[in-house]
């Protein structure tokens, strides 16, 4: 009966083992939230790099941001790969010559060299302030988190500024290499044509400053409702100027790879032209085009145009911030599935069916988009994102 159903779902001629996709939804959200953090990132780094004052306010929710998706970045991994101790021998046998191997190490300096240590610096004399003020295992946390050094002088921490900011620089190529990676793995895989280009790279990484931007400013304005904080509107015009930038050059990017398959026509444009119109229209043409990305960008260029009340420019950015989103993941859908639906040949087609349950299923899936967002919570409360003042 389970082999009556494959059969019906595929059209022409495919080999046995390309009937079942190789790569499930985890894959799609390994580059998803992998975007995020490099997204949310380039975001602090304005401030704190390129002086962009305007964003200060979320600064700090940026790198928390960055950390929690960070953390959870290769749990799908993980679980697609079904031995994950094996995932260690990356570090035991370092294998230069393999992009996947080489991303734990990437993956470790991020973490621990780069986002670890700036929010520690940014945050130490915080922490040395509860450490001393609090009592209980509360205390006893952020004792631990001063590392034994308690010295909050001006000197120490005009110190901790500097290095902080080299950290920054340093994290921006890192982020870049963090993400850009993943659409190098894909652009570099001759044998699928949906995946083989060039640009791929360069619209993975856009595509991910485009959602991390987005994130941040929904989170922004999420926690600032939640604590009835005063939203700071030049701080929101202002994300949405650089997130309309980016999501520009986003497009533009993908348009331009478009049209060049388009005038190319090679032998597999038939094929992938059939997947777009048939397998893949709703997600790729509704989805990540229309909605994720047309209506989005109009959005956010009719508030650079139109003068409006504060309250409907919040409801756009709400607006063109969850359709963003959506369209990113569509995007990331997109490739990953997409690219496995039709055979070597391009004479059969497949599809996907996502279980609900199951190591690979949709449950897992989403309790693995909720996670980064409780580990968020736990980092906001342990290191509040704002000031007393900023709140004010």
């Amino acid at each position: 009966m389970e082999m009556e159903s494959i059969l019906n779902s595929v059209q022409g001629y495919m080999y046995p083992n390309e009937v079942e996709l190789q790569w499930s939804v985890l894959i799609v959200l390994y580059p998803f939230i992998t975007g995020l953090v490099a997204g949310a990132f380039i975001l602090a780094s304005l401030e704190r790099v390129f002086n962009v004052e305007a964003v200060r306010p979320t600064y700090r929710l940026a790198l928390l941001t960055a950390l929690a998706f960070l953390l959870v970045a290769p749990m799908p991994l993980q679980l697609h790969l079904g031995h994950p101790a094996r995932s260690f021998e990356m570090y035991l046998t370092p294998h230069t010559s393999s992009a996947m191997a080489m991303f734990g190490f990437i993956y470790l300096w991020y973490l621990m060299g780069v986002l670890v240590l700036e929010i520690w610096l940014d945050y130490r004399k915080e922490i040395v302030l509860m450490a001393r003020e609090k009592t209980g295992y509360l205390g006893k946390i952020y004792k631990a988190m001063t590392l034994g050094v308690d010295n909050i002088s001006e000197r120490s921490l005009a110190i901790d500024d500097k290095v902080g900011r080299f950290l920054t620089i340093v994290g921006i190529p890192s982020a870049f290499l963090l993400h850009g990676y993943v659409g190098f793995i894909f652009g570099s895989i001759k044998a699928n044509p949906w995946w083989s280009t060039p640009v791929m790279p360069i619209v993975f990484l856009f595509s991910a400053i485009v959602s991390g931007i987005t994130l941040v400013m929904l989170m922004y304005m999420l926690v600032s409702w939640l604590k009835g904080h005063a939203m700071d509107m030049n701080c929101l015009d202002t994300i949405g100027r650089y997130l309309f930038y980016a999501f520009i050059i986003d497009f533009t990017l993908e348009m331009l790879d478009l049209i060049h398959r388009t005038y190319e026509a090679d032998e597999s444009f038939h094929a992938l032209n059939f997947m777009m119109q048939t397998r893949l229209y709703t997600s790729q043409i509704i989805l990540q085009i229309i909605l994720g990305t047309v209506v989005p960008i109009g959005l956010l260029a009719a508030i650079q145009i139109v003068r409006v009340s504060e309250m409907a420019r919040k409801g756009t950015y709400v607006l063109s911030g969850i359709l963003t989103l959506i369209g990113i993941f569509a995007m990331r859908w997109n490739v990953v599935i997409g690219g496995q639906l039709f055979s070597k040949s391009f004479l059969g087609y497949t599809t996907y069916k996502m279980g609900l349950a199951g190591r690979e299923g949709m449950g897992l899936s989403i309790l693995l988009l909720i996670l980064p967002f409780v580990i968020l919570w736990g980092l906001v409360k342990l290191l509040p994102p704002w000031d007393e003042e900023q709140a004010a």
